[in-house]
């Protein structure tokens, strides 16, 4: 991929997150987002590297004030509580990707284990980092079992129903995507199998 294609396809994915961060699904309990989906799209489509590249520029901007989090922007924003999980994201992106460019076998379920693992990431930071933030830095302390509840057990079950639908996405777009993402001579590194099936 070319530098230039690079930076328009990070380009692309930075803004399809933070559009993500405000388009809502309402479902009852905790409604969830589609900023999760877009993070574990970029790790599939432009690989690890370039997917964390989209993920921190993303993360960048709204700390140098841009309104692009779910709720508005700067630098302030490390203080509230739910900003472990926009770290989560950089570093599950990264693991989504990594694991999706190992893959010999590009099948629906393996697309899934990989987004699965990356939500993994994604909620362990976002967890030790609301914790850390409420208990010892804004003084609201949570115990472990609220914490695990309404961080974990209440939110997940909407970011799986995501990567269920990000590994289905990665399985029938990716190989028309890396058509486009690479120049000739990468192509030939382009999967036949994924474009076969």
């Amino acid at each position: 991929m070319t530098k230039t294609k690079s930076m328009i396809y990070c380009g692309l994915f930075t803004a399809l997150i933070a559009a993500g961060a405000f388009i809502k699904i309402p479902v009852p309990v905790v409604p969830f987002t589609l900023q999760y989906l877009f993070t574990m799209l970029a790790g599939l489509f432009l690989g690890s590297r370039r997917g964390m590249i989209s993920v921190v520029a993303y993360m960048l901007l709204g700390l140098a004030g841009l309104p692009i989090f779910s709720e508005g922007g700067g630098i302030w924003y490390i203080f509230k509580p739910s900003f472990g999980y926009i770290i989560g994201f950089c570093l599950g992106t990264y693991v989504t990707g990594l694991i999706a460019e190992s893959l010999k076998q590009k099948t629906v379920f393996r697309y899934l284990l990989a987004n699965l693992a990356g939500l993994m990431i994604v909620y362990t930071c976002g967890m030790v980092y609301y914790y850390v933030i409420c208990n010892y830095v804004i003084d609201t302390p949570i115990g472990i079992w609220p914490l695990i509840l309404y961080c974990f057990l209440l939110a997940v079950p909407g970011d799986i129903a995501l990567s269920v639908l990000g590994a289905v996405i990665a399985k029938r777009v990716r190989p028309v995507v890396l058509q486009y993402l690479f120049d000739s001579k990468s192509n030939v590194r382009l999967e036949t199998e994924e474009l076969a099936k």
